[in-house]
């Protein structure tokens, strides 16, 4: 039979645990309630992250955010999963945010396009007031490609060709409104010709398209470079302010009297009313990938480099962009009609 101080010590042990568990879950919750964003910073995150690439699977997009999301996958300690949703000139992705919960847990590329496409037509979004964004991370550079066996072997037979033949020079383009969609229309507007474009809803399809002789030519972000490696396919001209690494013996728009340069930086976003812990661990887990081999080594292969922008320098990029965006649009004559 057990001794009464035994059972009166035990008793007394156990409500001085039970005590100290109380006392500790409270501290817990004053915390939480007194600090909501470190509380669910500390939790975050706690299971898969969605990243949507808004272009198709195959493509020089798809290529650079996998080895973007498999970096963060390692910095966040959760899997970063691709999700591809291809179409609207790479605007599902945007679209699908203002849906989404701003917990952290989906999260898209952005474009140039989110700041462009609403001069051109009604969007689901607000690029001002619906997004959430994160970080901008790299940008595309681009060009204008022909099959190899095109009897057009230069911007020059390119002009020739359209001069003599109006609107019989067709282009494909990742989707009306994206930025090599707008850099041709740009460099047709200077060289005065009447071209036709074809969208298509990301670079692989218009790769295809103009290897199946279904088009002339392509502009687009260099989705082309293998078949341009291969020699199954030509490069006629690059958008950028100076020639490539790459490819030094092309020249560019601008130098050849055409008076065009574009590049397009994009970044990673979220949803609006983000927990700014939240959009701060993501950021320093996105900034982080910039330091990774393989993401670099992928930004090498399609040609683009690091274009870092913190979440507030992004967020004034965006706005900067959507006046300027405003400009180019009216000056093209592709505004929406009021």
């Amino acid at each position: 039979m057990g001794s009464p101080i035994c059972k009166k010590e035990t008793g007394l042990k156990s409500q001085d645990a039970s005590r100290r568990t109380f006392v500790q879950a409270t501290a817990a919750a004053a915390v939480t309630v007194a600090f909501p964003s470190l509380a669910q910073a500390q939790a975050f995150p706690a299971r898969p992250i969605k990243l949507i690439c808004p272009w198709p699977a195959g493509g020089s997009t798809d290529a650079v955010m996998r080895a973007l999301a498999e970096s963060a996958t390692k910095a966040l300690g959760v899997q970063v999963v691709i999700e591809n949703k291809p179409g609207a000139s790479g605007m599902l992705g945007p679209n699908e945010l203002v849906r989404a919960q701003p917990d952290g847990y989906t999260l898209s590329q952005i474009t140039i396009g989110v700041a462009r496409l609403p001069h051109m037509q009604k969007m689901q979004f607000d690029p001002l007031k619906d997004f959430t964004y994160i970080a901008c991370l790299t940008g595309y550079t681009f060009g204008v490609v022909v099959r190899a066996d095109s009897p057009i072997k230069s911007i020059a037979d390119l002009v020739a060709f359209a001069r003599a033949n109006p609107g019989k020079f067709t282009y494909g383009s990742t989707g009306n409104g994206t930025t090599p969609h707008l850099a041709f229309a740009e460099f047709a507007s200077k060289a005065k010709i009447d071209v036709t474009h074809v969208p298509f809803k990301g670079s692989a399809d218009g790769v295809q398209a103009v290897l199946g002789g279904h088009v002339m030519s392509h502009s687009d972000a260099t989705g082309w470079a293998p078949q341009v490696e291969a020699g199954t396919m030509r490069l006629l001209a690059t958008y950028g302010s100076k020639r490539t690494k790459r490819w030094p013996n092309v020249p560019t728009l601008n130098e050849l009297g055409f008076d065009t340069v574009s590049d397009s930086p994009f970044g990673i976003g979220g949803p609006k009313g983000m927990d700014p812990a939240v959009v701060k661990r993501l950021h320093d887990a996105f900034r982080s990938t910039l330091q990774d081999p393989a993401v670099l080594a992928s930004f090498d292969k399609y040609d683009q480099s690091v274009i870092y922008m913190g979440t507030e320098e992004y967020t004034r990029f965006i706005n900067n962009m959507f006046q300027s965006e405003k400009a180019t649009i009216e000056r093209l004559g592709l505004a929406m009609k009021s």
